[in-house]
């Protein structure tokens, strides 16, 4: 598989819409196209790829889609269509054709996937994450677009082909996620010129909106209670700050995927510029989620734990403890 680097690294590649092009033509001629999105995926990672999921097939494309183990989805992603089309990951093809990431910034994001994408015979990389390595053979990483969903619209595009309702529905859920209900600074008129397009096909709005940010089950109401009521305040860095500990989501039997919100409720704090939200894992290690009002870029923090981001959103998986964490947080800031 060879190796294209993005122009932000200095080397000489083919632009956008030539690279879009490619990855166009390399998809078309494929006999199974393979996709994929990270580990514990996010609403634009799962959107963007069963969007894509949804277009190939109403062409009559073979395709499989799926993500690294935990094979698990976060009940707020339940009203997806297409998650009952979902391949495990052990039954992915370990050499494909061709084979799509999404909103994916490095290969180690794949987990198990891992060794598929380097079998690869085209890799082709949809992302908006400046932080992306540019891993594949064609990389479509475009750091301002909104979501990696706004990117698969416009390869969607390139193709010529048409969106369905359900691919609409997920395309929709990719981009209402990734710019937090069209609140953050990369909502731009191209953002709602899309939107529109997608709602023209009889997105269901409300119920969407409402699974994917404000309905919880009582026993989550209760853990948040208990993060907010141990929540910490550093004033002099404007950081708050919370940990949610495998003792507590045992306590409260809450999963660790419904509680991946709960920093957008932390970050309300009016004295906050930084946020950040430790959610400790199964082995005691630890999911950091980060996230700025703009001043600070919290992809440099994430980035020096070997994670990434965008400076409004970022995060890292760590085996340090939490109060190591925290004070290394602190000192970057």
């Amino acid at each position: 598989m060879e190796h294209v680097e993005d122009p932000s690294r200095g080397d000489v590649v083919a632009d956008a819409g030539v690279r879009i092009e490619s990855a166009a033509a390399a998809i078309a001629d494929a006999p199974l196209v393979a996709l994929a999105c990270h580990v514990n995926p996010d609403g634009d990672a799962l959107g963007s790829m069963l969007g894509m999921l949804h277009v190939l097939r109403a062409a009559g494309r073979r395709v499989v889609a799926s993500f690294p183990t935990p094979f698990q989805v976060a009940p707020h992603y339940r009203d997806l269509p297409g998650l009952d089309l979902l391949t495990a990951p052990a039954e992915f093809p370990t050499e494909p054709a061709v084979m799509v990431t999404f909103d994916c910034g490095s290969l180690s994001r794949l987990g198990d996937l891992e060794p598929a994408a380097k079998g690869a015979h085209e890799l082709i990389v949809i992302d908006h994450h400046v932080s992306n390595d540019r891993y594949g053979s064609i990389n479509l990483v475009e750091p301002l677009a909104a979501a990696s969903g706004v990117v698969v619209q416009r390869l969607v595009d390139a193709m010529g082909l048409p969106l369905s309702r359900d691919a609409a529905v997920c395309l929709y859920a990719a981009l209402v996620c990734d710019t937090g209900r069209f609140q953050h600074e990369t909502t731009t008129t191209e953002v709602f010129e899309l939107a529109r397009r997608l709602t023209e096909f009889d997105v269901p709005v409300t119920s969407l909106s409402r699974a994917l940010f404000e309905e919880h089950r009582f026993a989550y109401l209760q853990l948040l209670g208990e993060a907010l009521g141990n929540a910490q305040l550093v004033r002099e860095q404007r950081f708050v700050w919370t940990v949610i500990t495998r003792d507590m989501l045992e306590r409260h039997d809450v999963c660790l995927d419904e509680v991946e919100g709960l920093i957008d409720i932390l970050r309300r704090a009016q004295e906050a510029e930084v946020t950040c939200v430790l959610k400790q894992e199964d082995d005691g290690s630890y999911r950091v989620s980060l996230r700025s009002l703009g001043d600070v870029d919290v992809r440099r923090v994430a980035e020096a734990h070997g994670g990434g981001g965008h400076r409004f959103a970022a995060g890292f998986s760590s085996d340090l403890d939490a109060d190591t964490l925290i004070a290394r947080i602190a000192a970057a800031l």
